[in-house]
């Protein structure tokens, strides 16, 4: 019998690192599941990428907000490929503004989105590797939760709240043969920082010994290395993908 194909799934891979992670973990020859909230064609495009590079990988709806939605693809993956082994927590939202006219409503999406997100998502698909002894749960944080960033106190906050989830259920999982680890990606040229104007990205640029703002490819190789055997003795970590940004 032919070993069973691992799978991964990537929470927001419709665009942007999400993306970019989810082309990556293919060419890995992983089986990557792709969700999304809204953006059908975005992750019909990853998947397409995907394909056509002859990889394997398959799209679903599922907002990161919903409990119903995240069990049931989870649900279907251990029934139709024997359960997920590769977790990406990537799915993330943006509500901006000074925190003294900040709507709770915008508090609540943002914290929903990535924090209750990324425990849903986990929650849904750890005990199954924890039978298997085996899985990665990569979760995707921001150099917004270490240095702190005005006007995204929520982001901020949520993201924060990320590098202390990973340390402790890694943790908890280490002994199973789970690892449990963080990305915080810098300033990277997605949707996500269109708000910057140009005086604000001619600033942090010389912020950054690099000189220039990342791109989604700089993070998926690190996340392909944390999802992979050769980060086996690799938990309950935060490593910043930023360029040498200086705070």
């Amino acid at each position: 019998m032919s070993e069973r194909q691992k799978v991964a799934w990537v929470t927001g891979g419709s665009r942007g690192i999400g993306q970019a992670i989810a082309e990556r973990l293919a060419a890995d020859g992983l089986h990557v599941l792709v969700t999304y909230r809204s953006d059908e064609s975005g992750a019909a495009e990853t998947v397409r990428r995907i394909t056509e590079a002859g990889g394997s990988g398959e799209a679903a709806k599922a907002d990161a907000t919903s409990r119903e939605e995240i069990v049931a693809v989870a649900d279907r993956l251990d029934a139709e490929r024997g359960g997920v082994d590769v977790l990406v927590n990537n799915a993330a939202v943006l509500k901006n503004g000074l925190f003294a006219l900040m709507p709770e409503a915008s508090w609540d999406a943002v914290i929903d989105t990535s924090l209750g997100g990324s425990f849903r998502a986990t929650k849904a698909v750890v005990r199954g590797m924890l039978r298997r002894r085996w899985g990665r749960v990569v979760n995707i944080s921001s150099l917004a939760a270490l240095m702190g960033s005005a006007g995204q106190t929520n982001y901020a906050a949520a993201k924060g709240a990320l590098v202390s989830f990973t340390k402790s259920l890694a943790a908890e999982v280490g002994p199973y043969g789970v690892t449990v680890n963080c990305v915080a990606p810098g300033f990277v040229e997605t949707e996500m920082i269109g708000f910057l104007t140009t005086e604000a990205r001619e600033d942090f640029t010389k912020r950054i010994p690099l000189r220039r703002f990342g791109v989604p490819a700089d993070v998926a190789p690190l996340v392909s290395f944390l999802c992979g055997d050769g980060a086996a003795y690799l938990t309950g970590q935060t490593i910043r993908v930023d360029g040498g940004f200086v705070g």
